[in-house]
């Protein structure tokens, strides 16, 4: 098998060759036929996160190198181990990253992404920029039937990600607005889940004319240029007050202060992007406000199942993809680092 794998972290990424493993127990290999590129492999790439104020979050610990990236992955069966029931050679899949222990009371209450020892694709073990990947259990390949190929894969993060973060909302009525902050690949996701999801279709505000027209084209709607003196000014007065709820899909110091600005009193703010930065209110803005700010990490594998089963029944448009080779996953992620990818990039080994 090849692999397009991190050999120094920071520098470009190497074609390595090793052996095709072979499935033991409830193991599967899968052929990948897609991976999704996304902005958490830059960070990765790089060894660490932005925490503002000059201070990195070093995320090298752990890793072996060289260490192959991907989480997003979409593929064929290739073999299975022993004790795999009901999957065969030649089925297609989407394959569910996020794992965990499996033995702690986190895994048992269904919050496999949350495990503190996680076994997540492409971030803790070998992941999909690959020609092959090898899926613990057959649980983690879930149904794609009628998805196009490509579009299927970038599910499995962006999708899920943006699926979990709206799931988090409560029930907004009619006229409770919500904004996407940012219009990237896991933003413009937000939009479709948004308009799939929600009572009303969603605003959009990104720094970005093209991505503001790409989200308008999506579905929301309004948008909003944060760059614009006025867009909080006129985004308060479009809402009747503010907004009931803002997703932050950048996660970034400018789009923390825009989300929590054009919230009403009660309002929440959902933090979903791992861009970089610091962030600070004032103590007693929290009650004075009734604001809640909280995060959300990708999802559970049921929220990943109820996902798909959403995807499937064609309630959810698709986002813009284009396809690339295995070895254009260097220049990917230079692109996502410069903010020009519109929509999702998948590598194609």
């Amino acid at each position: 098998m090849k692999s397009q794998a991190i050999v120094t972290y920071g520098e470009a990424l190497e074609e390595t060759t090793t052996d095709t493993p072979a499935p033991q127990g409830k193991e599967v290999l899968v052929k990948v036929s897609h991976c999704g590129v996304c902005h958490s492999d830059v960070h990765l790439h790089d060894g660490y996160f932005d925490m503002g104020g000059g201070n990195k979050l070093d995320v090298r610990g752990g890793r072996q190198l060289p260490f192959t990236l991907g989480h997003e992955i979409e593929g064929v069966v290739e073999a299975v181990g022993p004790d795999v029931d009901g999957i065969k050679p030649g089925d297609h899949y989407v394959v569910y990253p996020w794992i965990g222990c499996g033995e702690c009371a986190i895994c048992e209450r269904g919050d496999e992404h949350l495990c503190l020892r996680p076994r997540a694709l492409g971030i803790n073990v070998a992941g999909g920029y690959a020609t092959h990947v090898m899926v613990p259990d057959q649980k983690y390949l879930l149904d794609r039937t009628g998805v196009p190929d490509g579009l299927a894969a970038t599910y499995m993060c962006s999708g899920l990600t943006a699926y979990s973060a709206l799931k988090k909302l409560g029930n907004p009525g009619p006229e409770d607005k919500v904004v996407i902050v940012g219009c990237g690949g896991v933003g413009m996701m937000g939009i479709q889940f948004a308009r799939a999801l929600l009572p009303s279709a969603p605003l959009a505000a990104d720094v970005d004319e093209g991505k503001l027209q790409a989200a308008k084209g999506a579905g929301a709607d309004a948008v909003y240029n944060p760059k614009d003196e006025n867009a909080i000014k006129q985004l308060m007065a479009d809402t009747g007050g503010g907004a009931y709820a803002a997703i932050d899909f950048v996660g970034s110091e400018a789009s923390m202060a825009f989300a929590t600005s054009v919230v009403r009193k009660g309002g929440q703010v959902v933090v979903v992007g791992l861009f970089g930065g610091g962030f600070s209110m004032p103590i007693p803005m929290f009650p004075m406000r009734a604001i809640t700010i909280g995060g959300s990490y990708v999802g559970s594998p049921q929220e990943a199942a109820d996902m798909m089963e959403l995807v499937r029944a064609g309630k959810v448009d698709p986002i813009p993809v284009e396809e690339r080779p295995l070895d254009a996953a260097s220049k990917s992620l230079d692109d996502l680092r410069t903010g020009s990818v519109l929509g999702r990039v998948v590598l194609a080994p």
